[in-house]
This record gives structure tokens, sequence and C-alpha cells, in this order.
């Protein structure tokens, strides 16, 4: 009798492990993603029950698309306000850092990354201008959305160096939120060159809370040798800190390689962590990272040099008429911190997806 009493329990138990597993299934399914086309304000809202994730931007003085901004799901902004929208105690420096976006610090001797450092809609000297063309695709569902779209990477005169075709899978999955961006290079009239800088290549700069806590002043220097300090300010409420998938942890981690590197902390009582993961078809997998603890997080695959400190070099290029394809994948979770084994599954699962 004790023999089935416990076979019944375990039974029992299995049934309303399966039924949780389905129920969370449903619910993730249950979580409806539509975008809102505000062409006259040169946006495209996703909305996950009907609450706004993030928002694809083309904003003239800006330079480049952005995401921006990147909300957990309970609404919080894990991205800094300015210099759209400045919140109080947050730094304002390297105005060009804005939301989440892709781009390089030196194609065919244009700055793309630095463009608009001098100060909002101000056009530096050899700036590049990523220019939205059209939105090809926007496609809702239950737990994923798509949103397509096409730019043209301009020179500093106005030619057109690259092709970009880029594709967002937005994903629900209960509290946590996932970006997943493909994006394919296709060089145009002749071959181009991106020459070997950190200054590089998925960025997020993220909310002051997020930042890791310093008590000093930090001096750096763009690729042209030219200083910034970024000045200490208090840690009141600021509790950020990296691991990569490597165990390196804190400031450490610039300049290492990883799959994937996490930066977690709290704003408020809300427990987040955000993640960027690399991916296996990707140049220089795993990814070098331009991670900084004053709130820059970046994924580098063509800065060689200066992360090995001049032991490597690159100078990656794509021949005209050529394309190469970058893949990244960000996960924002609420609630709780991630774990390295559930970080690790997201990257599987991201490896798996996108062959």
């Amino acid at each position: 009798m004790r023999t089935l009493f416990l076979i019944s329990i375990i039974a029992i138990s299995s049934l309303a492990g399966v039924a949780q597993s389905i129920k969370q299934v449903q619910k993730n399914k249950d979580l409806k993603i539509a975008f809102l086309n505000r062409e006259a304000d040169k946006k495209v809202d996703v909305m996950i029950d009907g609450k706004l994730f993030t928002s694809y931007c083309w904003f003239d003085n800006v330079f480049k698309p952005v995401l921006y901004p990147v909300c957990t799901s309970a609404g919080t902004e894990i991205t800094r306000g300015f210099p759209l929208k400045q919140r109080a105690g947050e730094r304002a420096d390297h105005p060009h850092q804005i939301g989440m976006w892709f781009t390089y610090g030196n194609v065919d001797g244009n700055d793309f990354w630095g463009n608009g450092s001098r100060g909002l809609g101000t056009k530096n000297a050899n700036g590049g201008t990523i220019k939205h063309v059209k939105v090809n695709k926007v496609s809702g569902g239950n737990g994923e959305g798509v949103l397509v779209t096409t730019e043209s990477w301009l020179d500093s005169t106005g030619n057109s160096l690259l092709t970009e075709n880029s594709k967002y899978h937005f994903i629900a999955k209960g509290p946590t939120r996932i970006i997943d961006r493909i994006t394919t290079l296709t060089a145009n009239g002749k071959t181009v060159y991106f020459k070997d800088t950190k200054e590089g290549m998925l960025g997020i700069r993220v909310a002051r809370q997020l930042e890791l806590p310093s008590n000093e002043n930090v001096t750096l220097t763009d690729a042209k040798g030219n200083p910034t300090t970024v000045k200490a300010m208090t840690n009141e409420g600021v509790s950020g800190n990296y691991i990569s998938s490597e165990g390196i942890k804190g400031d450490a981690v610039w300049g290492t390689r990883a799959r994937w590197m996490e930066l977690f902390g709290n704003i408020g009582n809300e427990k987040i962590s955000v993640v960027v993961c690399d991916h296996p078809r990707n140049q220089s997998y795993p990814t070098y990272w331009h991670a900084r603890g004053y709130g820059l997080f970046a994924a580098n695959p063509l800065g060689l040099k200066d992360f090995t400190k001049g032991k490597e070099e690159l100078n990656f290029s794509i021949s005209k008429g050529k394309s190469t394809t970058f893949r990244y994948r960000l996960i924002v979770s609420s609630g709780a911190h991630l774990t390295v084994a559930g970080i690790n599954d997201f990257a599987d699962d991201f490896s798996r997806k996108y062959k």
C-alpha cells in the first residue's frame, strides 16, 4: 500500500508539472505583440500586450536608427534617457550613445559610431550617417513579432557605401523580453573596408542604476586619441555588474572574448538582467566586448587591435556586391537575475534558431 501511495503522489506531481508547463507555454502564446507605425514621428512602436517594449526610431538628429527606449516587462526603461530625454542623476557624456544601435567607427575613413559626439544633431566632419530607407514588413503575433527594415550607410559626402537589411524578432516569454537582430550589410559600388578600431559595433547605453559603482573619474580616448573624461558621480542606487560566459566579472570584462555577456543589477526593487549573445556564424566568434562600467555595453567583432594591445589586427572588408551578416540576441529579464544555466539555454536556442 505504501508503494502504491508513493507512486500516486509522484504521478500527481508529474501531472502538475506538465500542467504548469502547458500553462506557461499558453501564457507566452497569449502575449500579443503588435506594431504601431508612427511614420510622422519617425518611429515604429513595439507593443507587448498593449505596453511599450521598444521603438524603432530614425530621428534626423541622431544620424542612425536606434531602438529607444528599451523597457522591461514591468515597463522600466533600461536605456539611458540622455540626450533625447535626460533624467535626473544620469550621466551627460557621449551624446552619440543613444538607446541600442549597430554602427562602426571607421568604414572607409567615415565614423558611423561617433557621429553626433559633439551634441545632438551636430554632425561630425568625417561622420557617416545610416539613413533609414523603408520599413519592408511588420508582422505581429502571439509571443513573437517581426520587423524588417532597409537602411543606407552614407559617407560624409552622402555617397552610399553599404545597404543594410535588418530583421528584428521581438519575443516575449513570461517576464523576459528578447530582441534578435539579424543584420546583413552589402557593399555597393566598391569594396568597403572596416579599419580595426574598438569603436563598434552592436551597442546599448544603459540607465544609471545599471552602471557599475565607481568613485573615480574615467578618461577615455576615441579612435583619433582625443580624450574624454567621464566624471565620478554618487553611487546611490547604482548596482550594476558584468559577468561573461567565461566567468570574468566587473570592469575586467572589457576587451575579453565571450559567447555572451550579462549586465545585472536593480532599478528600484526590480531585479534586472541584460544579456547580449553572440552567434557562432558571426565574424570573430566569440566576440570581443567593448563593455564599460559607465554604462556602455557593446559587442565588437572587428576591433581586435585595441583589445589585444596590438598583438592582433583584423581590418575587415566586404567586397563589391558581396554581403556579410551579423546576428545578435538581447535578453531583458525582469524580477530575477538570470542564472548562468538559464543564459546558456537562451544562447543555445539563439545558435540553433538562425543557421
